[in-house]
């Protein structure tokens, strides 16, 4: 087993397929919030089954009420969810998109780091299910829990 920390940007291009990603990923929300660092751990040569992220918390990703905003919470699982899909595509799969996700709230963050570990429930030919926690740092209460749909997108016959 090894586990190695990697920028946002090389994870795709570590992982195989799709290495545009992890350019026009520079260009989208991944860019905006940014994680910190991406953790992978899985077998030599294979992608992992788990994929981990940090953000730190900043005041504009704070709700007006002062508390983390929901929107930052799902970004992160999404987004960790997201990288964990492409890195699990089937092979001739061209990419996947997000058809359904869910978001159970049971902690909030004010300030310092939440965290996001990412694992597939089911990595099928025509979808994916991911499950994700999220987590504040400090003490690793969980805040969120996380599940989406991906649908896996073929090239067109």
């Amino acid at each position: 087993i090894i586990t190695e920390d990697v920028a946002i940007e090389d994870l795709t291009p570590r992982v195989g397929r799709l290495a545009v990603y992890g350019p026009a990923a520079a260009a989208t929300i991944v860019r905006t919030l940014p994680p910190g660092p991406v953790e992978t751990i899985g077998d030599a040569g294979r992608p992992s089954a788990m994929l981990a992220a940090e953000l730190d918390i900043r005041p504009d990703l704070l709700a007006p009420n002062g508390f983390l905003h929901a929107a930052t919470v799902i970004a992160l699982a999404d987004t960790a969810s997201g990288f964990g899909c492409i890195a699990h595509l089937p092979a001739g799969a061209e990419n996947f998109t997000t058809v359904e996700l869910k978001s159970n709230f049971i902690g909030t963050a004010r300030e310092g780091t939440i965290a996001t570990v990412a694992r597939p429930v089911h990595l099928g030919n025509t979808t994916q299910l991911w499950d994700a926690v999220v987590s504040r740092k400090t003490d690793g209460k969980t805040i969120a829990l996380f599940r989406c749909t991906q649908m896996i997108l073929w090239p067109k016959k």
